[in-house]
């Protein structure tokens, strides 16, 4: 920045501060580079008699990633108000803007002025439309974009799955990245793609799937990256195939590995409840040279809670006091959740009392679960109630304080409970659980009939509850289909 002001301190000097042309290119630098200085383009900017569309372009993309994205959107306003057109580089940059500010609003109307502006069927404006209504949460929308391109390319597959992943769509994802795969026209997958799909293996617990995408990668020959690598060991890690994980990290060269793949692995292991195997994995990327981050430290606590590993949670959780390091409130459930799981419900809740903030909903929940397993009903009582105040729609809450009822054998009062949250209108929330047959997942929910199948699958409950009750007898308590 030093420099690009010493030659705007030249064309000052030289009498060429009113070259339009100079000045435009001038701002482009601070207005995109990271290193730059947005604002300071901005000033350039306001020098310029009639900015050009470049210039107007260069700022809406600088404010884009700026801590004010609303600005790309006011400088718009200005563009259209002088008559500037906007072209093909100007609305992406929007899209990024209104992404960022989660506004399905200002999206739609961005998303009308490049339909105006006969835009919408740029490859690359119709792309940052999916992206943009995808991370405000809109599939439908994004969707609807992805559906009217006339051409799509690798980024555009990618944007619309990438989106359902992170909406949490995660059968929609791997279904559109089959049509991908079958499409005639289909572009081959990179690595944006596959990693987007083995996220969606790993939230779905779809082992078979995530080993057939494995096997995909390198059937194309893609190269693996660290980024999937990392993804492989966390989908083989949330899949319960931890084995599979570690040949995956240990494929690796070290010095190759950053913090993201240690973590992935480090919280495999604790999610497996191999709590010392977790610890020896931090030591070996200690000696890696590899820094931690505050996502190694909430995978250790986990771990040591699994484990029974209080000294080493205590030690792991002074770490955090450190300078460069700042505990979060997941941390504090955490250690709460290693005191209490080690039944010192006493240390953990004078560790909730002197905390220095507020104890949130999930600190109090893993309190509360102490109190419970370890039989302190008063402060059971008292957690569950203050749980109540802070989240009166959650069924959980109310669950929670009814079970420290009867583990007191206070019927009348865990009754009360479940009929307050009937009174209330608050519903507990049906079990459910899937399953990976043959490549597909299926999902079942408690009373569920909507599977094709379902005939068959009640048929088959009642006849393993028939064959267990008339083997076990009067020791099969309430056995429910």
């Amino acid at each position: 920045m030093r420099e690009l002001k010493q030659i705007h301190a030249q064309l000052t000097t030289s009498g060429l501060s009113n070259d339009d042309f100079l000045l435009s290119k001038l701002l482009l630098f601070p207005a995109v580079s990271d290193a730059g200085d947005v604002d300071y383009s901005y000033r350039l900017f306001q020098t310029l008699p009639s900015p050009p569309a470049f210039s107007y372009n260069a700022l809406v993309r600088g404010f884009s990633k700026s801590k004010s994205p609303n600005r790309s959107l006011s400088l718009y306003v200005r563009m259209r108000r002088a008559d500037v057109p906007p072209d093909h580089l100007t609305f992406p940059f929007l899209a990024k803007s209104c992404a960022r500010l989660s506004s399905i609003a200002l999206a739609a109307s961005v998303h009308c002025h490049a339909a105006k502006h006969g835009l919408e069927s740029d490859r690359f404006v119709s792309n940052s439309m999916i992206h943009m209504y995808a991370k405000c949460g809109d599939l439908a929308a994004a969707r609807e974009a992805f559906d009217r391109m006339p051409e799509r390319d690798v980024v555009s597959w990618s944007a619309m799955i990438d989106g359902y992943v992170k909406g949490g769509e995660h059968r929609e994802a791997l279904v559109l990245f089959d049509t991908m795969r079958a499409h005639p026209a289909g572009p081959r997958a990179n690595e944006v793609t596959m990693v987007s799909v083995l996220g969606a293996c790993a939230h779905l617990g779809a082992l078979d799937r995530g080993r057939v995408m494995h096997a995909y990668l390198k059937e194309k020959g893609l190269r693996l990256s660290l980024a999937l690598a990392t993804s492989l060991v966390d989908m083989y890690a949330k899949c319960g195939s931890i084995h599979e994980a570690l040949g995956v990290f240990r494929g690796v060269p070290v010095e190759q590995t950053d913090v993201l793949i240690w973590n992935a692995t480090i919280g495999g292991l604790a999610v497996h409840g191999l709590g010392k195997e977790s610890v020896q994995m931090f030591e070996e990327m200690r000696s890696a040279g590899v820094a931690p981050d505050e996502i190694t430290y909430l995978a250790l606590l986990s771990a040591c809670a699994h484990g029974g590993l209080v000294e080493d949670a205590r030690g792991f959780f002074r770490s955090l006091e450190e300078p460069g390091m700042t505990p979060h409130i997941e941390h504090y459930a955490c250690m709460v959740d290693v005191l209490c799981r080690a039944g010192q419900v006493q240390e953990a809740y004078e560790f909730v009392r002197t905390m220095p903030v507020e104890p949130s909903a999930s600190v109090l929940g893993a309190l509360l679960g102490g109190c419970r397993t370890h039989g302190w009903v008063e402060l059971g009582e008292a957690v569950g109630k203050r749980l109540i105040e802070m989240d009166p729609d959650h069924d959980g809450r109310y669950i929670g304080l009814s079970n420290v009822y009867a583990v007191a054998r206070r019927w009348d009062e865990a009754k009360l409970m479940r009929e307050t949250m009937e009174r209330r209108g608050v519903r507990k929330a049906p079990g459910c659980s899937e399953i990976e047959v043959g490549g597909s997942v299926h999902r079942f929910v408690v009373h569920d009939k909507t599977h094709p199948l379902s005939a068959e699958i009640y048929s088959t409950l009642n006849l393993v509850a028939v064959q267990t009750k008339m083997e076990y007898g009067s020791n099969v308590p309430g056995l429910v289909i």
